[in-house]
């Protein structure tokens, strides 16, 4: 195993283990849902948004280690982040996930890079920020798709 694959299962290990920024939020200003069927994830993601600036954000719910990973380093991530800052980090870890782009300077993200080796796991390390564009939109729940 390369040190890459053995920090990767470490992140993935602490976060799913320890998950920051998992609870409830009072006073959120928006709200969405996110399921998984294939592998069961479900999470909803809940934040405050103040002058176009997510000031707080916290999720609830359950998945396998990638999912819950995924939204606490997502959660650690975007606070003090504005909407357009958001959808390009969005647009730049599907990249990587998916394998279509090497992306750099993505901070923790980046050990999110392994997924590419495991198609079947992408949907799993983009539920919680599909679920964070839907709550940016509006909309009550996302789709993976």
């Amino acid at each position: 195993m390369s040190n890459l694959d053995e920090l990767y299962l470490e992140v993935i290990i602490d976060h799913n283990k320890n998950p920051r920024n998992k609870g409830e939020l009072n006073d959120f200003t928006h709200e969405a849902k996110g399921d998984n069927p294939l592998c069961g994830d479900q999470i909803s993601i809940k934040l405050i948004m103040k002058d176009d600036k997510i000031t707080d954000v916290k999720f609830t719910g359950s998945g396998c280690a990638i999912s819950t990973a995924s939204a606490s380093v997502l959660t650690e991530t975007i606070k003090g982040k504005s909407r357009s800052e958001i959808e390009k980090l969005f647009g730049r870890f599907q990249n990587l996930v998916t394998g279509t782009g090497k992306e750099g300077n993505l901070g923790k993200l980046e050990i999110f890079e392994g997924v590419n080796k495991y198609p079947a796991r992408v949907k799993c390390a983009t539920l919680s920020w599909h679920a964070l564009i839907a709550a940016i939109e509006g909309k009550k729940e996302a789709s993976t798709e």
